[in-house]
């Protein structure tokens, strides 16, 4: 799927206003940060499926950092393995850079522990095998993950385990004269003391670290590390302070306390670990093989010399004046494989980074009403046809909080609407957005199970489905 040396000319589908980029036919915004967004879409010639991740130039350029950058793309579009998200290929235009990965459809790895409770142990291993045969290629190619969590755990239709965003989670941290990383990042709960303390770090041991955790969660179905102060987080962390519950194997026991070691000194490696008693139960290595792979896309998005050739157009038509039409597959895309019942949120413990429900109330009218409940939380609403972007006035703990808001038809007579935290914290996400349903209560279709069940079965299970 490499697009070569010629110009990629970009137009409008006519399928209601679509954007193109090249041969990919860009659809629904599948989730966004502070410096990416991803969104589905479909390669013209192919008809695959894809997701494309869209970073910004200048946010991601602007510390004069393009001969790592370029390393890190070019490092990943080399990595074919069953158990990490594919890159196929990457483009710019003059503001924005394309990255084209594998579309996986059976959601996250964790839903499942928030639909069913914990993983018995053999299935919990098995995903766990996975996982460390993902981290353990990637390291030997020296690519480090550095923020692995909950969201970027994948599942395809198979169950097949996908990690995601390795290598790029991270783009503008750099190694230092020592041989360690020194950014501090990553979810709290998943990261390695190391890493909080901020003296610089083995990306290797911080990786292994975050999987530690990751398995304890699939076996017990809560955090090993879990405090709603910050500072007494950090605190049990740095000294590992977790137990492991009765119904844990002796041998699983022995193998997470290990990995889970706060001094990164002594902490089992890797390949310790594959070799671990309780990790070889049932274990497959993985079969792959090694293709030959052009990295000229590479070299030509960041090529210097800044000759148009090498770019991609993105050009949009004008939206029409009605909410985009949502169709069967992107429906079915925003669910767990075929299984719609995850679709729409009941529970308000499960509201994370979004959000959905529906409405058979005309659009501008849940428009209308979202802008007249959002302005008196303190938001400034910015509105383009079909979207809104609801701006915090006030600085959280992240920052502003910003909401992007969008409504989809998905049949006759009844929308979709998708509200996802564009930036800030996800916990005033979530007041946020308990407040402002509180106020749609007239246009949002009640299911009758939905009858304002509160925050029950917000427990333990819920507070891992994401990160925070």
């Amino acid at each position: 799927m490499d697009s070569g040396g010629g110009r990629l000319k970009a137009s409008s589908s006519s399928n209601g206003g679509r954007t193109r980029v090249g041969k990919y036919e860009l659809g629904r915004t599948l989730g966004e940060g502070n410096f990416a967004k991803v969104k589905f879409a479909r390669n013209t010639e192919t008809d695959d499926n894809v997701a494309i991740k869209i970073l910004d130039k200048e946010k991601v350029l602007k510390h004069k950092m393009i001969s790592q950058i370029k390393r890190e793309i070019a490092t990943m579009k080399l990595i074919r393995h069953p158990n990490v998200i594919r890159m196929f290929e990457v483009m710019a235009s003059k503001t924005k850079i394309y990255i084209v990965l594998e579309f996986v459809t059976g959601g996250e790895l964790f839903d499942k522990i928030v639909s069913r409770g914990r993983m018995k142990e053999d299935e919990a291993r098995k995903y766990f095998q996975q996982l460390i045969n993902a981290v353990d290629y990637c390291h030997s190619r020296g690519v480090f993950h550095r923020d692995l969590k909950p969201e970027n755990l994948l599942l395809d239709a198979n169950g097949v385990l996908k990690v995601s965003d390795f290598g790029l989670s991270a783009l503008p941290q750099q190694v230092r004269e020592d041989g360690l990383l020194h950014t501090t990042c990553g979810t709290p709960n998943y990261v390695a003391p190391e890493v909080i303390n901020n003296k610089g770090y083995d990306g290797a041991k911080a990786d292994l670290w975050s999987c530690g955790v990751i398995l304890f969660v699939l076996m017990a179905g809560y955090l090993p590390f879990e405090d709603s102060n910050l500072v007494a987080l950090y605190k049990k962390i740095h000294k590992a302070e977790f137990t492991c519950p009765p119904w844990f194997s002796t041998n699983a026991k022995k193998l997470i306390k290990r990995i889970l070691d706060p001094n990164p000194a002594t902490r089992i490696t890797i390949p310790e670990v594959i070799e671990n008693e309780w990790f070889r139960k049932g274990y497959k290595p993985p079969t792959f093989e090694q293709a030959d792979i052009s990295l000229d896309d590479v070299d030509a998005i960041f090529n210097e010399t800044g000759v148009s050739g090498n770019l991609v157009v993105e050009r949009k038509e004008e939206r029409p004046a009605a909410p985009l039409t949502m169709n069967a597959f992107e429906l079915i895309s925003k669910s767990q494989g075929l299984n719609l019942s995850s679709l729409f949120e009941k529970q308000m413990g499960l509201v994370k980074r979004e959000t959905r429900f529906t409405s058979n109330r005309p659009a501008k009218e849940i428009l209308s009403k979202i802008e007249e409940t959002a302005a008196p939380l303190g938001f400034d609403v910015k509105k383009n046809n079909y979207k809104m972007k609801l701006q915090g006035e006030k600085t959280g703990r992240k920052g502003h909080l910003s909401v992007a808001t969008e409504i989809y038809e998905v049949a006759p007579s009844l929308y979709m609407v998708e509200l996802r935290k564009a930036g800030g914290d996800t916990l005033e996400f979530h007041k946020f957005y308990k407040n402002l349903k509180t106020g749609l209560k007239d246009i949002v279709w009640k299911h009758e199970e939905d009858a304002d069940e509160g925050d029950s079965g917000a427990g333990a299970s819920a507070s891992v489905s994401k990160p925070r």
